[in-house]
């Protein structure tokens, strides 16, 4: 295995050293201040892997803000206490029992590649998604319960809807969490949907009452 791990590449290097020189240094007080009080976030953010989701900058959020959850198309599973390994399911357990956030948002985005190969699957055109040996496959099943309800739109509409239902069915298996549910109804914590623009750069919030994604 020691054969296969490499130093930093050098252009990460050198960023690094830039941040070290600048941002740091300017800032030492206050990551200081983080590393001995300990992280106090108010928000726990859901979000995908997807390079082009920049949380903190969408926000304009410092080191400290936010605990954040990257997985491929935003999802969180429903409550599954199996044994079994649960990434997403243990942050979020750690963010409510641990952290005590004030607020569990999930962010969706347009163009989500995760979103557009359940599409595929769930079409018939990603057979290879459908095996057992896929992981991204057997993941992308969470999102199944939001094709079924989106799966007769024009396919111009369809991926569009399905990033929403991405956030939808999130929002959902939340409130399978036995902790999730304590917390939203004594008040200790709300729940939020969201939805990136990423080339227009808006925001639309999921309104539970009309079931639409309004613009913020």
């Amino acid at each position: 295995m020691k054969e296969h791990v490499k130093p930093l590449p050098a252009y990460l290097v050198q960023r690094f050293l830039g941040w070290k020189a600048t941002t740091y240094s300017e800032n030492q007080a206050w990551y200081k201040r983080l590393a001995s009080e300990g992280q106090r976030p108010r928000a726990m953010v859901i979000s995908c892997c997807d390079s082009r989701v920049h949380v903190t900058s969408i926000f304009g959020a410092d080191s400290g803000e936010f605990f954040i959850h990257r997985n491929i198309a935003n999802l969180v599973p429903p409550h599954q206490p199996d044994g079994e390994h649960h990434g997403t399911s243990a942050a979020v357990e750690y963010a409510v029992k641990a952290l005590k956030v004030s607020h569990m948002i999930v962010l969706g985005h347009s163009n989500c590649g995760g979103v557009a190969g359940c599409d595929a699957m769930c079409t018939g055109h990603a057979p290879e998604l459908e095996e057992k040996t896929s992981f991204v496959g057997t993941w992308l099943a969470t999102l199944r319960p939001g094709y079924e309800r989106v799966k007769d739109l024009p396919d111009d509409e369809r991926i569009t809807a399905l990033e929403k239902e991405a956030v939808v069915v999130s929002l959902e298996n939340l409130m399978t969490f036995p902790f999730v549910v304590d917390a939203v109804q004594s008040g200790q914590m709300s729940l939020h949907g969201l939805w990136h623009d990423i080339g227009g750069g808006g925001l639309k919030q999921y309104d539970p009452q009309s079931e639409i994604f309004e613009n913020l």
